[in-house]
């Protein structure tokens, strides 16, 4: 209490402005993590925290020691698993762009699913290759960042001409966040499941490696026989019809709630093929 009674008009007003300062910089670095996988490595670090305190609560001197030893060597793991936010953060301080507010766009799930299901029925139709990524939960930045922004309102007339052949973006992912195509022309991280059937190509081993690794919904089409295929948990549907694809991306992204209302229209997808059976 003392150092409150001795302190002066100027000290307080250092300190707010400190204070403020801190707070607006912890901010800033939440909006740039926000979005990424790291989020999800951050909710696991909360709970090793937790996990430490009870063991220090309740005298648990084992689990004490084990959480103290991860601590110990967590500063090193913490800046080899949050890496790429890193980078990205310190690219965006060179470029003056640190304080750029990032605008999540409310998203129409019954339009979004319509014109993606025209563009994926014109391409299955003309065995046109396509990679359709829905992005959910787990921020997708660091792919998105690899291919060319968009930020473009989602339509199948764009979809078509983005995997048009020798268009610019045909040969990439196209990512889309919300109602908007976030990017297009994206590289996608290959599975590694080496009981992957041997005939799937390269986008759909990249649909079912980036599953694997985020809770994205992947569409494939496929440019030798126009089947179009679904790839959701690491999972891969081959050769879906359009009522099933249709009902499954309700299920994924719409929210619990309007899922059950749906359920006695639609005949959501009830078998799961694992990758393993091609």
């Amino acid at each position: 209490m003392s150092y409150f009674q001795d302190m002066t008009w100027n000290d307080w007003i250092k300190d707010i402005i400190d204070i403020a300062i801190v707070s607006f910089i912890i901010y800033q670095l939440i909006m740039i993590v926000r979005g990424t996988r790291a989020v999800q490595l951050l909710k696991g670090i909360l709970v090793l925290v937790a996990t430490w305190a009870v063991s220090t609560w309740f005298n648990l001197y084992t689990l004490k020691w084990l959480m103290n030893q991860m601590f110990t060597f967590g500063v090193v793991s913490v800046l080899i698993i949050f890496q790429p936010e890193l980078r990205r953060a310190l690219e965006q301080l060179g470029r003056g762009k640190i304080f750029a507010r990032s605008t999540l766009v409310n998203r129409d799930v019954t339009d979004q699913i319509g014109e993606v299901i025209k563009a994926v029925n014109y391409l299955a139709r003309r065995k046109i290759g396509a990679l359709i990524v829905f992005e959910r939960e787990t921020g997708l930045i660091e792919y998105t960042e690899s291919g060319t922004m968009l930020e473009a309102r989602i339509s199948s007339e764009l979809l078509i001409n983005l995997f048009t052949p020798n268009t610019p973006l045909h040969d990439g992912a196209v990512v889309i966040r919300g109602s908007q195509v976030a990017a297009a022309g994206c590289y996608l991280p290959l599975s590694e499941n080496p009981f992957i059937s041997k005939e799937l190509g390269t986008r759909h081993r990249a649909a079912i490696g980036l599953t694997e690794v985020t809770d994205a919904v992947a569409i494939i089409v496929s440019e030798e026989t126009g089947q179009v295929s679904l790839s959701v948990g690491g999972m891969i549907v081959r050769d879906i019809n359009e009522e099933s694809l249709i009902s499954k991306l309700f299920q994924e992204l719409t929210p619990h709630q309007a899922v059950e209302k749906r359920r006695s229209k639609f005949a959501f997808w009830n078998r799961k093929e694992d990758s393993s059976n091609g």
